[in-house]
């Protein structure tokens, strides 16, 4: 907080009565960590059998936001900002994810406060692709915006014997076409083996980890999400990598009641009172959980870059 006046956060941020997190990356990586694999079979510390390909995810970094000029952005608070990143490679929309083509970070939290109504995540972020390739045209050229799929933020919580993913993702591109909408955290009504890509046996439920599961459409439906009602929206992004500019997003949530309530980008509020947050049967051990999840993907032969100066997350 040395880095971070009382004064500030009240005036960059709109906390909640209590804070649980105030966190600038200058400062260091402040607990967000890559998601991993979990290395748990026997004999050898393997990782568990999945339909999903782990093991390529990029690393999450502290970053002064280089671009190639050269040069360095900082960042809106001082020098490092958590940069997530993507390997150069993406599979079409409507298929499952290549491995390597999204970045994930997420803090291990729990719940410590028992009258809890509501959540609420806020954050200042900027992203951009890498400048690497000139392909003719103005959005394949320098501008390179359609190289990023999409970015998103949930919150991976269990309480009162019930698990839940909520969250929002923003679609910028579907196979290289703008699309510039936002979706919600909700599973369509399919079974567990096609939340799992057709698989049979693959661990994961559905609603859970919808950052990767659940079939996607060409014409960027998914089965793990659907649309915010009006929530188009066109984001500031400028023309090349030597020029991020920060956005600010808020996200308010009812957990009290499973709903969400708000969605704030940039200057723009969508209302999303009376949306309901999906549940499942809680996991053993793992009860109190209230994990923050940040993630980006790729839709192009490229990588992408999502930085995030600061983040706040507070609960009344």
């Amino acid at each position: 907080m040395s880095l971070f006046s009382d004064t500030l956060a009240t005036s960059r941020f709109q906390p909640l009565s209590r804070i649980l997190v105030c966190d600038v990356f200058s400062s260091g990586l402040n607990g967000w960590m890559s998601l991993m694999p979990n290395f748990t079979q026997a004999p050898n510390f393997d990782t568990r059998e999945s339909v999903v390909v782990k093991h390529q995810w990029p690393p999450v970094m502290l970053s002064t936001a280089t671009y190639r000029y050269p040069g360095t952005h900082g960042a809106l608070s001082g020098a490092y900002s958590l940069k997530l990143s993507t390997r150069p490679v993406a599979n079409r929309y409507e298929e499952m994810p290549a491995p390597g083509s999204l970045g994930h970070a997420i803090k291990r939290l729990s719940f410590h406060h028992l009258k809890r109504k509501r959540l609420q995540f806020e954050m200042w972020f900027a992203y951009t692709a890498e400048q690497d390739q000139v392909n003719g045209g103005y959005d394949l050229g320098g501008l390179s915006e359609n190289s990023l799929r999409a970015f998103g933020v949930a919150f991976d919580l269990q309480e009162k014997g019930s698990r839940a993913f909520t969250g929002l993702r923003y679609v910028n591109s579907v196979n290289g076409q703008p699309h510039r909408k936002w979706q919600y955290i909700f599973p369509s009504e399919v079974s567990d083996a096609q939340w799992a890509y057709g698989t049979e046996g693959d661990w994961c439920k559905r609603g859970v980890d919808p950052l990767w599961y659940g079939r996607r459409y060409p014409d960027g439906r998914h089965d793990g999400f659907q649309y915010l009602p009006g929530g188009e929206q066109e984001l500031c992004y400028n023309e090349t990598d030597c020029k991020i500019n920060w956005l600010y997003f808020r996200m308010l949530l009812d957990i009290e009641n499973r709903e969400y309530i708000e969605l704030q980008a940039q200057d723009r509020i969508f209302d999303m009172g009376g949306l309901p947050i999906y549940s499942i049967p809680a996991y053993a051990r793992i009860e109190g959980l209230l994990n923050p999840l940040i993630w980006v993907e790729n839709d192009a032969t490229r990588r992408v870059f999502f930085y995030v100066d600061s983040v706040m997350i507070s609960q009344d």
